[in-house]
């Protein structure tokens, strides 16, 4: 079997019967110190599909060095947005269910396995996971400290809504909520969060979209790294393999 990880980094299997989901959620918990990140998977995949994918491997320098250690879950997406036999209006409503348990039950485990009662997660995840990323960082930045988008999307209406603008929609779609954002959230956005936005423009890439999202944050003076690289820079682990540790270096971790 491969050697995921390197075997000198604590790694916890975990989980609990989440209380707003109604489902046994696991978790995996790599590292020993540092800033706490949290990974999304990317699409329907469960909470070790990041380590099977080598992203895990990619980061070991700052885990071995207790830079960074990192908290991963898995995606309801199968049972919400990836199941197209369900009305948006339930696959809206499974959305705001999933935001509770990252917020109401991750955040607060994740605060007390680091020990800190005030620590800010750095959110990150690739292509659908970035979504997810994005919006737990900016629904909850008093929660959550930062966010690295990797070849994401952040608006799902042109794809998944179909013409759906209710509440649960609207507080799960980044380019929606996010761009009517104002008080004590959007400064500590301002001013005590770390942002980055990259995306490839290679194939099945869509820099539109986070190029879109980048004119929302300048314009809401939401300050952030923005790249795009280059025409070879597809949509595919390779790349995030690449990414995500020089963007946590880039966050100062």
């Amino acid at each position: 079997m491969p050697q995921y990880v390197d075997p000198r980094i604590p790694r916890r299997l975990g989980g609990w019967r989440s209380p707003a989901l109604g489902l046994d959620m696991p978790i995996v918990h790599y590292g020993w110190g540092g800033q706490p990140v949290l990974l999304f998977p990317t699409a329907a995949a469960d909470y070790l599909e990041n380590e099977r994918f080598w992203l895990v491997k990619a980061i070991e320098p700052l885990l071995l060095a207790g830079r960074v250690q990192v908290f991963s879950i898995d995606s309801i997406n199968r049972l919400a947005w990836m199941d197209r036999k369900l009305h948006p209006i339930e696959s809206a409503r499974r959305q705001t269910l999933y935001s509770r348990y990252v917020e109401d039950e991750v955040a607060p485990f994740m605060r007390h396995v680091v020990g800190d009662p005030s620590a800010r997660a750095i959110t990150t995840g690739a292509s659908f996971g970035c979504f997810y990323a994005a919006t737990a960082l900016f629904r909850r930045p008093d929660l959550f400290g930062g966010l690295i988008g990797m070849s994401g999307f952040y608006d799902l209406s042109p794809s998944y809504f179909k013409g759906l603008s209710n509440e649960d929609a609207y507080f799960n779609n980044p380019m929606w909520f996010v761009a009517n954002l104002g008080g004590p959230g959007l400064e500590t956005l301002r001013h005590q969060t770390r942002i980055a936005l990259v995306a490839g423009q290679g194939a099945y890439e869509a820099p539109e979209a986070t190029r879109a999202f980048h004119d929302l944050l300048d314009r809401k003076g939401i300050g952030h790294i923005f790249d795009l690289w280059g025409h070879d820079v597809n949509h595919d682990w390779p790349w995030w393999r690449k990414m995500l540790p020089h963007y946590l270096e880039r966050l100062g971790c």
